[in-house]
């Protein structure tokens, strides 16, 4: 076996895993690239939107991995991905919450399948093209996994579920880049992605309309029924409660002299609780089915910085263990909308301490 490090890269077909290739080989790993392919897009009833996994992302990657001269291969995960991330998107939505489904899919296809894939073929990493950096802490040996240096570009929220063991057999080559360098790399190498625009939607759900794509998926229709007041007054009717997020205000439909927001869900009785947006700060959640990075495990309260969506600035809070590794996190002033079925992940500085689903 070659004592050159052996790298699989996971190419999406945009322009940042196609520069994470070009730098790996650069560095002078062994390089074989690999795209997922998650569902058809025959089945969706979609094509030509910007999404990753489709089959035009399939064939851009075939093409860089050519001009690389980087052997390739699609490896078809559409069963589990049906069965580990759209079947938990739906239960999710079913059970009044909001899931993550990017979070799922790096969580039990990206890092957990592509690295399986990886040693069977002799090489010790897995690459990608996401913003975020790993480094091991040389006072414990925990690998630890860390913020983008860009921090607008950072995408370490979505990637609080790594294990010590990915931690230790991946490679984020951009996580000390900007936006602008990485088209820079891709337009001097002539990669035909250079200015490919980068996918914002959920994969499987590329126009957005996501109630459509469960009915269809399903073969269920959501019924309507009524919107109630915080009092528990009827106000109006709802088209489906798996149609409305905590915190929404826009698409409700209602003219109550005020505006009103979503502050609950009864998925039993099919009812949507709107009020003033006063009603949508709390300051504390719970959460459960944690992966710790940087400790073992939380067994005292431990002040954090903890944000509960993505696109939220970290906030202040203290995190307290709970029995059944559950964990309460208290922030110190009310958040707007936290949301069940989103992560909530907490940072020291630019660590990333650990997260997990918001119940």
């Amino acid at each position: 076996m070659s004592n050159i490090p052996g790298a699989l890269i996971a190419m999406s077909g945009g322009v940042d895993s196609t520069v994470a290739a070009y730098l790996m080989k650069q560095a002078g790993c062994r390089c074989m690239g690999a795209t997922m392919r998650l569902y058809q897009n025959e089945d969706l009833g979609q094509s030509g939107f910007h999404t990753c996994c489709s089959a035009k992302d399939v064939e851009d990657a075939a093409e860089v991995a050519f001009q690389l001269d980087i052997p390739f291969e699609v490896v078809n995960y559409t069963e589990e991905f049906r069965e580990k991330v759209i079947a938990k998107f739906i239960e999710t939505y079913e059970a009044g919450g909001t899931p993550n489904p990017c979070i799922d899919c790096n969580r039990t296809m990206k890092f957990d399948k592509m690295l399986d894939f990886a040693r069977e073929h002799g090489l010790d990493y897995v690459v990608t093209g996401h913003y975020a950096r790993i480094e091991q802490d040389p006072a414990t040996g925990r690998w630890l996994l860390k913020k983008a240096l860009y921090t607008d570009k950072d995408q370490s929220y979505v990637l609080y579920v790594l294990t010590q063991d990915q931690l230790a057999h991946t490679k984020f080559p951009l996580g000390g880049m900007d936006k602008p360098s990485i088209r820079k790399i891709a337009e001097e190498q002539g990669f035909c992605n250079a200015r490919k625009h980068d996918s914002q939607d959920i994969c499987f759900v590329p126009d957005g309309d996501y109630v459509g794509f469960m009915e269809r998926y399903t073969g269920k229709y959501y019924p309507d029924g009524d919107f109630l007041d915080v009092n528990g007054n009827v106000v109006g009717r709802h088209h489906g409660a798996v149609r409305y997020t905590c915190g929404q205000r826009k698409g409700l439909g209602l003219a109550l002299g005020a505006p009103v927001y979503v502050c609950g869900k009864d998925m039993e009785k099919n009812t949507v609780t709107v009020g003033p947006e006063s009603e949508l700060f709390k300051t504390t959640l719970i959460a459960g089915d944690f992966n710790w990075i940087s400790i073992p495990e939380l067994t005292a309260p431990m002040r954090v910085k903890a944000k509960a969506r993505y696109r939220q600035v970290e906030q202040p809070a203290t995190a307290y263990p709970l029995e059944n590794g559950l964990v309460k996190v208290v922030f110190d002033e009310p958040q707007r909308a936290i949301t069940r079925g989103q992560a909530v992940v907490l940072y020291d500085g630019d660590v990333v301490v650990g997260g997990g689903t918001i119940l």
